[in-house]
């Protein structure tokens, strides 16, 4: 029940505004607080590259949902955040900065394992218009199958039709088999991660797996 209840977090609560942000900030803002322990108000804003107001209905979700904590040192999480965390973790394994390829559609290019994600593939158009709707250029969606990396409907063996996308990815992601990556592709590294997370997220099933 991982995906419905932090996409619960996205929806209005009265009296509190509705939040203009989205789950690719959600998922950005835990990994900022548990990765920096303890991270203020301006710093998250500045990060996740929101308003000061965004932040704060960002961070009282958070702490309503009791996955933050906040002092004044700033946010770090609670026991349930870390456990969620950890969650995200075992979903989202890696995340990673490609260089230009055969298979980038843009100057900045992040790529995103999805653990098992392979298996909820259908032909990748999914993916990329999560990617173009969080303001990313586009996404590129491949499956590992426990022998070859393939592009539904595009390539049967990547490392053949692609090889620089292939060695770049195979060197730095330990795929397993079912596993998926997505690759976000945008002029800005923030635009590329934003559209990889939410490309990725397309591929979570309501069990969180």
């Amino acid at each position: 029940m991982l995906k419905k209840f932090l996409e619960g977090l996205l929806k209005e609560k009265a009296p509190g505004p509705y939040p203009s942000f989205s789950i690719y900030h959600l998922l950005k803002g835990l990994e900022l607080v548990a990765k920096t322990e303890q991270m203020g108000r301006g710093k998250l804003s500045q990060e996740l590259r929101i308003g000061e107001g965004a932040t704060r209905t960002l961070i009282a979700r958070l702490r309503s949902a009791q996955l933050i904590s906040v002092s004044k040192k700033g946010c770090s999480l609670t026991k349930k955040g870390e456990k969620i965390w950890r969650e995200l973790e075992s979903i989202f394994p890696q995340k990673i900065n490609l260089k230009k390829n055969e298979l980038a559609l843009a100057e900045c290019n992040v790529a995103v394992q999805i653990r098992g994600g392979g298996d909820r593939i259908l032909t990748g158009v999914e993916q990329r218009d999560a990617a173009v709707i969080a303001g990313a250029k586009g996404a590129t969606t491949l499956v590992y199958d426990g022998k070859k990396l393939v592009m539904p409907n595009v390539s049967k063996d990547v490392s053949q039709d692609f090889p620089v996308a292939f060695r770049q990815i195979t060197a730095n992601l330990k795929l397993r088999e079912k596993d998926a990556v997505v690759v976000g592709s945008a002029d800005t590294w923030s635009k590329a991660e934003c559209g990889a997370l939410a490309a990725a997220w397309t591929l979570i099933n309501n069990d969180g797996a």
